[in-house]
């Protein structure tokens, strides 16, 4: 494949724009700048096709320009709807209703623009409710932007050290300028590691534990048995906060989130990407008694919220829109994920095992990873100490020529949307096959 109108993007970009992208996590080799998309397919500037398995990082879970939210989108602007920033407006109020009916585990929700602003406010809630500062965070795991979760996303081993349990590993800041005091706040644990957890408690007022119920920033790792329940009973004992990030996990695996599958009830969560089908929308839902702090009767108690762009009208469309399609028993998004997940899960078991290549397919519904090791990952050190990451990354790459985009770095998740079809799974495995025939 040529690409070198893509490359003139990325150059032309760099004379106005840091880096040449606006969110740097963008930036990868082979560097591509897409143009437009339809359903399963995107399309690049030099007229390349791909099968798109990228999706926005997980948030198009519908497809690319879906027709159902476009036309909600395009209806609620030629009703020329204005942004005022004054007095509430009935689409927020229509989309707090259809999501707190879709997600029975929570009373009442805030909207945001971004899941970083969702985990900020949910720490926030956190803390003025316990009166503590102390938080725990996943290693491995992603949480946003801001100074509590900047770190230990992808970290070296030289940076974070060797497992240890129980236990925590140092504060490894993805930022600079992210005050060394404020860091000393944020304890960090590997997933599945309930022993940590327990440490931390006995050494620090602790007022969260914010993680993803399925690690799905380092591929799909899910969680022991007993894991998340074990997080839910120390919780209730010690007087902390549960918080459950969904931004990731949330509409794509259920209408009702993970939290409906695994049958454990946060205090709190986050959803974003797939709830307004890859427009630009947060959420942050929970109990009524921790939710109403954003409304304390005591100043000193309250929690601050405010946002111009919050529920945004365009946006607000597009996620009501979103929740009638995937609560459409008609349609069955669910359902039809599912089948093309499971057809993919095997077609590549088939061909790595015909090929005598070491792997383990992961996989929660429409989200998967292809490991190069030869079992299911408990957490951050077991990928890092198992899992060919120099394999992983050519893997990649040769399918990108090929015509199949998933995101050209290790150990990132693929995702399936609605508009996939059967023939583009099929597509992906002849193409797979050829790859691996190269390997």
């Amino acid at each position: 494949m040529t690409r070198s109108k893509s490359s003139g993007v990325l150059l032309e970009n760099e004379k106005w724009i840091p880096g040449g992208v606006v969110s740097l996590n963008r930036k990868s080799e082979p560097n591509i700048c897409f143009k437009s998309g339809s359903g399963s397919k995107v399309r690049d500037l030099d007229g390349n096709e791909y099968i798109d398995y990228q999706a926005g990082f997980a948030a198009s879970f519908l497809g690319h320009n879906d027709p159902d939210v476009n036309r909600a989108v395009l209806h609620t602007l030629s009703d020329q709807a204005v942004l005022m920033g004054a007095g509430p407006t009935t689409l927020e109020g229509e989309f707090a209703s259809l999501f707190c009916q879709s997600v029975p585990t929570v009373d009442s929700i805030q909207i945001t623009t971004t899941g970083s602003e969702a985990t900020y406010h949910a720490i926030r809630i956190a803390r003025a409710v316990t009166h503590r500062d102390h938080i725990i965070v996943m290693q491995g795991g992603y949480n946003g932007w801001h100074n509590d979760v900047s770190c230990n996303v992808i970290s070296a081993l030289e940076d974070i050290g060797p497992r240890v349990s129980p236990g925590e590993y140092p504060f490894d800041s993805s930022s600079a300028g992210v005050p060394k005091a404020h860091s000393s706040l944020v304890h960090i644990v590997n997933y599945n590691d309930l022993d940590s957890v327990a440490y931390l408690l006995k050494r620090y007022e602790i007022a969260c534990i914010i993680l993803e119920p399925i690690l799905q920033n380092v591929g799909i790792v899910k969680p022991k048995e007993g894991y998340l329940e074990g997080l839910r009973k120390l919780a209730d004992e010690n007087g902390f906060l549960l918080i459950f990030d969904e931004v990731k996990t949330g509409f794509r695996h259920a209408l009702g989130g993970y939290q409906s599958i695994c049958g454990i009830k946060p205090d709190l969560s986050t959803f974003g990407k797939a709830v307004a089908n890859g427009y630009p929308l947060g959420v942050i839902a929970g109990k009524k008694e921790y939710m109403d702090y954003f409304v304390h009767p005591d100043k000193k108690e309250r929690v601050l919220i405010a946002g111009t762009f919050n529920a945004f009208p365009l946006t607000t469309a597009a996620a009501i829109a979103t929740l009638q399609k995937l609560s459409s028993a008609e349609h069955n998004v669910y359902g039809h994920v599912e089948r093309l997940g499971e057809m993919l899960e095997n077609g590549l078991k088939d061909i790595f095992t015909a090929k005598g290549i070491t792997h383990y397919i992961a996989r929660q519904g429409s989200a998967f990873c292809t490991y190069f090791m030869d079992h299911a990952p408990v957490d951050f050190h077991d990928i890092v100490n198992h899992h060919d990451f120099q394999l992983d990354t050519v893997y990649r790459k040769k399918l990108i020529e090929e015509g199949i985009f998933n995101f050209p770095a290790p150990i990132k998740q693929g995702s399936i949307s609605f508009a996939h079809s059967a023939a583009d799974i099929e597509e992906t495995l002849d193409k797979t096959r050829k790859v691996v025939d190269q390997l």
